[in-house]
């Protein structure tokens, strides 16, 4: 099978390269094709309920990742520490090891994930390993690996189980012939990234497994994600982290998109705290599987407009990567989320102000921000 031996062998450069500061869950591809599990033709799963004083025992994927450890640490303090698992095939730092349980688990590997599920309870999932939109263009096999065939595994073992089953999605998931500006929920989907694809893969057979075996399956479709806790992974939306660093350490930054184009974006605490809630919401208040959520939408120009106020001698410039800036084009400008503010009651906290003064915050800035103050 030529495909597992690229695969691999992809697989062993990325891990061997010691320039990567990506902040993704590369996997290591040993089983390739089938799930182990074969789903039966008349099976019936139906998904797990909690009182109040029942918590969930939650199993992280891909933990490591931008999203996990936040969740984890969110989760942690509503359900108690030793309820939430965090895993991932990577070494985590002490103070990540140390805040939690934390457990090796390779989404590839169904076994060794399925014993994970069995031996510590688990009932509630929360899938984030995935290859990110750029660093999937470049690498499309491992890519393909790890977004669609962990993601198979990952259903089969939530539905024999019971779980509770959450699967991030992202504007990733829409493409050129999507309406832009809003998206709604419901639109043509044509994606033109191996993520994206992989995406609305794991919104169909999600919504698949809801209605033919009962799975509990919660999906969101992510804005870009901006976080003071992690360096920037490989995504297209990333700009809007590295400004940050930029301008506190050099207070000079290059932008790879042109200064008009607009995205939607998230600060991590609103899509973190979406995340628990639509976990939490009662099942007959969905009144879908996957929902858009936003909160912002701006333009790099729009940015460091922003920023300047709190760093006035930065300088911005832009060297436009064609690869990243031909996503961006593809996708929505703006969300329409007003089915979830409907369902579920969503509301966000930050917008673009609120933002940068709490990125700038978090991230300790030296005298350039006494300066300008």
């Amino acid at each position: 099978m030529p495909i597992v031996k690229n695969v691999s062998r992809a697989v062993s450069q990325l891990l061997q390269s010691s320039g990567c500061g990506c902040g993704i869950s590369i996997v290591p591809v040993r089983c390739i094709g089938v799930s182990p599990r074969q789903v039966a033709s008349d099976a019936s799963f139906h998904s797990v309920s909690f009182s109040e004083s029942d918590h969930p025992r939650v199993l992280i994927t891909g933990g490591l990742g931008q999203l996990g450890v936040g969740l984890a640490k969110l989760l942690r303090k509503r359900f108690g520490k030793n309820n939430v698992i965090l895993s991932d095939i990577r070494k985590p730092a002490d103070n990540v090891f140390y805040s939690g349980p934390f457990i090796y688990a390779d989404i590839l590997d169904y076994k060794n994930l399925r014993e994970i599920v069995v031996n510590n309870r688990i009932t509630w999932l929360f899938h984030y390993s995935a290859l990110l939109s750029a660093v999937g263009e470049a690498n499309v096999p491992l890519a393909r690996a790890v977004n669609i065939t962990g993601l198979h595994n990952v259903l089969d073992i939530a539905a024999e189980h019971n779980l509770r089953l959450f699967v991030p999605s992202t504007i990733g998931a829409f493409g050129p012939t999507s309406p832009r500006d809003p998206t709604p929920d419901l639109c043509i989907q044509r994606p033109r990234t191996i993520y994206g694809v992989s995406k609305v893969h794991a919104e169909l057979m999600g919504e698949y497994y809801h209605y033919r075996y009962g799975l509990d399956f919660r999906c969101l479709r992510y804005p870009g994600i901006i976080s003071a806790d992690s360096q920037p992974g490989g995504g297209t939306t990333d700009y809007a982290v590295q400004i940050f660093h930029d301008a506190i350490k050099t207070g000079k930054f290059q932008c790879n998109l042109k200064p008009d184009t607009r995205l939607p974006m998230m600060y991590i605490d609103d899509c973190l705290k979406a995340t628990l809630e639509v976990m939490e919401a009662p099942a007959e208040a969905l009144s879908m599987r996957t929902y858009n959520i936003s909160a912002m939408s701006f333009t790099p120009e729009e940015l460091a407009q922003e920023v300047q106020k709190h760093v006035p001698e930065l300088q911005v410039t832009y060297n436009v990567d064609k690869v990243r800036q031909a996503i961006a084009d593809s996708w929505p400008m703006n969300f329409d989320d007003g089915n979830a503010r409907r369902d579920w009651g969503w509301k966000h906290d930050y917008d673009l102000p609120e933002l940068v003064t709490t990125m700038f915050s978090f991230l300790g800035a030296d005298s350039r921000i006494a300066q300008a103050n």
